[in-house]
């Protein structure tokens, strides 16, 4: 079975329909019918806070895709631990020259120890440490 690693691109683009690339995001999940998904605490903390400036109903919205994520069999969350935050902020400290955030930080390292290669998202700084984005 295909596992991808879901980051919030993935996530916020997918919810909303006036999002630039919600149709392209929405084709491609169409053909996720038999794909793991991998996101993590973070990933959906960063998912949250977008819509958090956004109306009451969008915001909604937003809390009632956590609760589908959080009950999806298809859909494997990693749970936050200090752990995961420590080794995110020690890339975080390897990579001051670039723009990462410590989300994304959190994210390369959950992929690297899950061998996950490929990722939901654009964000190319995930490029920049070798795994496939989906969305170039």
């Amino acid at each position: 079975m295909r596992v991808l690693f879901a980051d919030a691109f993935y996530w916020i683009a997918l919810l909303n329909p006036k999002d630039e690339n919600y149709q392209r995001v929405k084709a491609f999940n169409s053909t996720l019918a038999q794909t793991r998904l991998v996101t993590t605490d973070e990933v959906l903390t960063e998912f949250l806070n977008f819509y958090s400036s956004y109306n009451s109903q969008m915001r909604k919205n937003a809390v009632e895709r956590i609760d589908d994520i959080l009950n999806n069999t298809m859909v494997h969350v990693i749970p936050q631990k200090r752990e995961s935050l420590m080794a995110g902020i020690s890339l975080y400290k390897q990579r001051l020259d670039k723009g990462y955030s410590l989300t994304d930080c959190i994210s390369m390292i959950t992929m690297r120890q899950l061998e996950i290669n490929e990722v939901l998202t654009h964000d190319k700084h995930f490029k920049q440490e070798g795994f496939i984005i989906l969305f170039e």
